[in-house]
């Protein structure tokens, strides 16, 4: 009779740490890693090679290759695009976006990580910061080092990410960028090295936080509108306006100004020198530009700080619109979306103040 009792005992012991453990599972937030490809599913021939296929790896050898991510949550992969971010194109922001908010739009998922190429992630992150529509977390992550690299950076990034995603208190910053124990505010990322791991930099604004072995530590949320608040979250439809970058420098020609008009772009971003200033024939050539209905921001090619407006180019007599805190690359992607709603001068002048 005591070893039946201390059966049953057992067996009722047993139910219970099943149904605790089970309860506990099905409390995991559920995370969706949606891929785009990128250096971070690249593969190389040997893991000292520099070159490699970028996007070689789906989505779902990503989340294999990280089994620690079934600690932090219930994760399921999306493949949307398989590519290098250099090609990345207003077709794969069309579909990643809504693809996004389709899934945030479930009561079954909690949050997003998105696996991206560093080059164009700046970008990518920003057009995504404007048009999600919720205050669900979307965290992106890359790397600088293909997944068959020695010491690939991958694979902690992805955990971290997903981490990121998994937190509560991330809710309602915006979208962010989890790399190398970092996480950036997707308005004020910029890609600062070829190469190297440490590449995004937030510079004044600073990080919104930091990610360690999956452990956030919160420092700032991101002022700027954002996500739910932003006037143009919501279904993306295209296409969208084209808009040309113009590099400016010493000499400067205005011939790549009266080309892009004449190949009918809507918009132009001068990544101008210093406060997003040019060569006389270049401005020249920016008020031929505005002349024929096409809106001007401009911006700095430097990397950093504040692009005034009516200080040494006079922007309420020229017609241009001062980026302000953007980087050309972001300027870029406001002025697209800005475009598809007016094409005012004045009233984007208002959206580059607020955004």
């Amino acid at each position: 009779m005591k070893a039946f009792y201390r059966a049953s005992l057992g067996f009722c012991v047993g139910v219970l740490v099943a149904a605790s453990w089970s309860h506990a599972a099905s409390t995991k937030p559920d995370i969706v890693i949606v891929a785009t490809g990128g250096t971070i599913a690249g593969a190389a021939k040997s893991e000292t090679e520099a070159g490699y296929q970028a996007g070689a790896v789906a989505v779902d050898v990503l989340i294999d290759a990280v089994p620690q991510l079934k600690q932090l949550a219930n994760v399921r992969g999306v493949q949307v695009a398989s590519i290098g971010s250099q090609d990345m194109n207003d077709e794969v922001w069309i579909k990643l976006a809504n693809t996004v908010n389709d899934l945030l739009a479930s009561k079954d998922v909690d949050g997003v990580v998105i696996t991206h190429g560093t080059d164009t992630m700046e970008e990518t992150s920003y057009f995504l910061q404007l048009v999600v529509k919720s205050d669900k977390p979307v965290v992106l992550t890359g790397s600088m080092r293909p997944s068959t690299a020695m010491s690939a950076d991958g694979p902690l990034n992805i955990y971290n990410a997903v981490a990121a995603a998994a937190d509560p208190r991330a809710q309602g910053r915006g979208v962010l960028i989890a790399v190398n124990d970092d996480i950036h505010s997707a308005h004020d990322i910029n890609k600062t090295h070829a190469t190297d791991v440490e590449t995004f930099s937030s510079h004044e604004p600073g990080l919104v936080g930091a990610s360690l072995f999956g452990t956030q530590h919160w420092y700032r949320s991101p002022t700027e509108p954002h996500t739910k608040q932003s006037e143009f979250a919501g279904k993306v439809s295209g296409p969208l306006p084209r808009v040309d970058v113009i590099y400016a420098h010493a000499g400067m020609s205005p011939d790549l100004i009266d080309a892009a008009v004449a190949a009918g772009a809507k918009g132009l971003v001068i990544a101008g020198v210093g406060d997003g200033n040019m060569t006389t024939p270049a401005l020249d050539a920016v008020k031929r530009a505005i002349a024929k209905g096409v809106v001007v921001v401009r911006s700095s090619r430097v990397g950093a700080g504040i692009v005034r407006r009516d200080v040494e180019i006079k922007d309420a007599e020229v017609g241009t619109v001062a980026a302000i805190t953007l980087n050309p690359s972001k300027s870029r992607v406001l002025l697209k979306l800005a475009l598809a709603k007016t094409d005012d001068a004045a009233k984007i002048q208002g959206l580059f103040d607020r955004y």
